[in-house]
């Protein structure tokens, strides 16, 4: 433990209740912890801000004139292509998210889409509505589930989600592609582990390819200049033939014009969307109504026992932080994420 005697000042602004903020000061005596829930800084009191060396939040991001000593933010996003463009993102501060804590429930979500494709859920779901029961032709030739076993699935991001998402299509026979950009990111990483599956790995100049393979492309990039726009309209001119998209990264990813002109072409079977380029979803938007489109509320990241997992992250990076040590998952201004 670092001998500084200093007190150190943490402002948390999410809406942790009295256990997260006691085990959270329990670190350190040296830690004063001050919880002032709020989406943005003119809700947090200025003499407190002015005083803060770490700061948890979401979206709250002060100048360098109203926290002057700021020395450590823990973004409660696992991305954070929302700091972009605030001050806060060229201060010599470090930046840590909360990337790791859901990759088991997110890789879920996407094979719950996959499996409610290959076994047309939305189909079957639409008859029910109806009160229908079809006849045996009717059953035979439009709900025979589709093959999972032998199919590919593409993963375009395949960091600790990706790779949970290939462990758990392994499991039904399914052949994985991932891309990812390089080489591995400086610093320690939450739920870092080995790739879970055997897959082929491709870089950027892989996409195409990818693209031409995958019966079920996946998106779990992170929002930055390189993955803005990445599936536009020529980048679907590459898919195959019968692709389902499911796109679990940033609405931004995808041109959504472009998705559009996709599945009406019938070139996609099909979408499951969580995310968007505008959230909410507007009301009257194309693809609420759009055929063989699958629409959540940017739910895919939710992770039970969040608030104890993002808790014991959030600890380990403060200890980090009062031993002079690195913090988990920093990120890298450079690449965005």
């Amino acid at each position: 433990m670092s001998a500084d005697p200093a007190p150190v000042d943490v402002v948390v602004t999410l809406d942790f209740d009295a256990d997260w903020l006691r085990r959270t000061a329990a670190v350190s005596p040296r830690l004063r912890v001050h919880h002032h829930p709020a989406t943005d800084v003119a809700s947090i009191p200025p003499d407190v801000l002015a005083r803060a060396r770490v700061l948890y939040t979401g979206s709250a991001f002060p100048t360098r004139a109203q926290a002057p000593d700021l020395a450590w933010v823990q973004l409660d996003t696992s991305g954070a292509d929302h700091v972009i463009g605030h001050e806060l993102w060229s201060r010599d501060v470090p930046i840590t998210t909360i990337g790791g804590v859901s990759p088991r429930p997110l890789a879920e979500y996407v094979l719950m889409m996959i499996l409610a494709h290959a076994h047309h859920l939305p189909h079957m779901a639409g008859l029910q509505r109806e009160g229908r029961w079809p006849d045996w032709p009717y059953r035979w030739n439009r709900l025979m589930p589709r093959r999972l076993d032998g199919a590919t699935v593409g993963i375009v991001g395949y960091g600790r989600i990706g790779r949970e998402i290939g462990r758990l299509a392994d499991a039904f026979g399914m052949r994985v592609i991932g891309m990812r950009r390089g080489g591995a990111r400086p610093g320690d990483r939450y739920g870092e582990d080995g790739d879970a599956a055997p897959a082929r790995v491709v870089g950027p100049d892989g996409l195409p390819g990818l693209l031409a393979e995958s019966d079920y492309l996946v998106l779990t990039v992170p929002l930055t200049d390189a993955t803005r726009g990445l599936l536009d309209a020529e980048a679907f001119g590459h898919v195959k033939p019968g692709a389902f998209v499911i796109n679990a990264a940033r609405g931004g990813v995808v041109d959504e014009d472009a998705l559009l002109a996709c599945l009406r072409s019938g070139r996609l079977s099909g979408a499951a969307l969580d995310v968007f380029a505008t959230e909410p979803l507007p009301a009257g938007h194309p693809l609420w109504t759009e055929p063989n489109v699958l629409i959540t509320p940017h739910v895919a990241g939710f992770a039970p026992a969040y608030h104890e997992q993002v808790g014991a992250l959030f600890r380990e990076n403060l200890r980090r932080f009062l031993d002079g040590e690195p913090l988990l998952n920093q990120v890298d201004r450079t690449a965005g994420y």
